[in-house]
C-alpha cells in the first residue's frame, strides 16, 4: 500500500499560512486608500438656502402667472 500522493510534483517549501500572503490569497488592505481619510465632517441636512429660495421663487412666479392668465380669460 502506498501513502497519499502529492498532486504538485514540485512542492513549494514556503508556507503561505505563516504570513497570509501566498498564491490565491487576498493581499491586506493598504492604509490611506479608503475614502475615510481626512478630518471628519458630518453631512449637512436638507437643502442649501440658495437653491431652495430659487425654486420657491419660481414656483410663486409661475403660480401668479397662471392666476393672472385665468383672471384675464374669465373677464373676456
Amino acid at each position: 500500500m502506498t501513502g497519499p500522493s502529492n498532486p504538485d510534483p514540485n512542492p513549494d517549501p514556503w508556507n503561505p499560512a505563516e504570513d497570509g500572503s501566498g498564491p490565491g490569497t487576498t493581499p491586506p488592505a493598504e492604509s490611506g486608500t479608503s475614502t475615510g481619510t481626512g478630518p471628519y465632517r458630518p453631512p449637512r441636512r436638507g437643502w442649501a438656502a440658495g437653491p431652495l429660495l430659487i425654486i420657491c421663487s419660481l414656483a410663486v412666479v409661475l403660480a401668479l402667472f397662471f392666476l393672472v392668465y385665468a383672471i384675464i380669460l374669465a373677464t373676456d
